[in-house]
């Protein structure tokens, strides 16, 4: 936890249920009892220090008044201590002046109880964990089964953490199997799914990162072996919730069903990412899950895989390439990732995907966090991705590949990406991944 929460007020009714709110959120509060009485006492205030510091402020109505030193004279708190994070608590909700008051102390904002309880304790919480910004949240789901969704979301996040971001990767789909199976994880100590499975209201975000297994730099919600395989909407939002306060990089694997709990997570993903084979019964799958997925998720892009599996050719070509595929979904292209030569074997040997610095997975992963992350200045939004923003697809292919030219009727920022592929083929990545078994996990 970060430093204490100031209260200043001298009403003791007020005082015993702000403590029980910071009680609540598990977080511990310094008391000031009363303001100065002028500003020129406010350097010998015994709060003086504790306002400074403090990560969160609040002011009991009672001392918000024009004879106190924080409202006298219409100027509130002198200017230079003047800051964000006070809050002027009251409980008269038939006093308009209670919003004067607030402006003349510097509140960000005005609560009143006991209608605002649960808010304030969640904003106590939020202030004693010391919460920045929200993470940004990406989901994968396969178009097909056995497209690879589960292994590219462990790539991704494998990436992230190699390069010093704090990183969760979250199992959002209990019948793939368990994401800590596929980082060598499983029996690695830490809570599963099942341990969250009633989870109501608001999880501390320190508390969730810190009971959960630690695998290879990265923190995995993951499931178990046993025959629990639902959890509530309720669950996946406060844990989701939770995991994004963090800040960093949070990656879900999604299923390619649709429920509340699925429905919970989207409505927090701020992209999500379709794994599709370029193959035209793959792309009719993948159109219904792309039909659901953006009924609550706008920001949906199309990762492409070449047109023949991880074991060889299928018997036939269907004549697809990325850019068509991506055209025929309707969805904007975030790159092509062709089949990884050698990965289930590396994942046998405790090699997580990803691992392999010059494979796919991992160049893909590399171009998508610095296309992400490095989207031009605009309006942010959680995470710190700026929507509309021209990002290219991410390259997957071979160091020094051209790219292709735009394909007609892509607009550059049409979804967030203008509509530019990787011409992987250079170096036969796809015939190489064919005789090498490639990945289908």
């Amino acid at each position: 936890m970060a430093e204490t929460i100031l209260i200043v007020t001298e009403d003791a009714a007020l005082l015993d249920d702000l403590l029980r709110l910071c009680a609540a959120a598990g977080a511990e509060a310094e008391v000031a009892h009363g303001a100065p009485p002028d500003h020129g006492a406010w350097h010998g205030w015994s709060g003086a220090a504790a306002w400074e510091r403090a990560p969160l402020v609040l002011v009991g109505d009672d001392c918000a008044g024009i004879a106190t030193g924080l409202g006298g004279g219409g100027s509130g708190p002198p200017a230079a201590v003047r800051r964000t994070g006070v809050l002027l608590v009251g409980r008269d909700l038939d006093d308009s002046g209670v919003w004067e008051r607030g402006v003349r102390i510097g509140a960000e904002g005005v609560v009143m109880l006991p209608d605002a309880e649960t808010w304030l304790t969640g904003r106590i919480a939020d202030a004693a964990e010391g919460v920045g910004p929200p993470a940004l949240t990406v989901g994968v789901v396969g178009g097909r089964g056995g497209a690879g969704a589960s292994t590219l979301a462990c790539a991704l996040a494998v990436t992230a953490a190699r390069s010093g971001t704090r990183t969760m990767l979250i199992d959002a789909d209990p019948l793939g199997g368990g994401l800590d199976v596929l980082l060598g994880g499983e029996r690695t100590e830490g809570l599963r799914w099942p341990a969250f499975a009633e989870s109501r209201g608001r999880v501390g975000g320190v508390a969730l990162e810190e009971s959960l297994p630690r695998l290879h730099d990265l923190s995995v919600l993951s499931w178990d072996r046993g025959d629990s395989v639902t959890i509530s909407g309720d669950a996946m939002r406060a844990v989701l919730t939770a995991a994004r306060r963090r800040g960093g990089v949070v990656v879900v694997d999604l299923p390619r069903r649709m429920d509340e709990a699925v429905a919970e997570a989207l409505a927090q993903i701020d992209v999500a990412l379709l794994l599709v084979p370029a193959e035209l019964r793959a792309v009719a799958a993948a159109h219904r899950i792309a039909a659901r997925t953006r009924m609550v998720l706008r920001d949906l892009r199309a990762v492409v895989r070449p047109p023949h599996g991880p074991y060889g050719a299928r018997g036939y070509r269907s004549g697809l390439d990325e850019q068509e595929t991506a055209r025929l979904l309707g969805l904007p292209l975030a790159g092509e990732l062709p089949w990884e030569p050698g990965l289930l074997e590396g994942v046998e040997h405790g090699r997580p995907p990803g691992s392999h610095e010059h494979g796919a997975l991992a160049r893909f992963s590399r171009a998508f966090w610095s296309r992400t992350r490095a989207a031009p200045a605009g309006e942010e939004v959680p995470g710190g991705r700026t929507p509309g923003a021209a990002v290219p697809p991410a390259r997957s292919g071979p160091p020094g590949a051209p790219d292709r030219a735009p394909a007609a009727g892509r607009a550059a920022g049409e979804g967030g990406l203008p509509a530019r592929g990787t011409d992987s083929r250079d170096g036969d990545l796809r015939d190489r991944g064919a005789e090498d078994g490639g990945w289908s996990v």
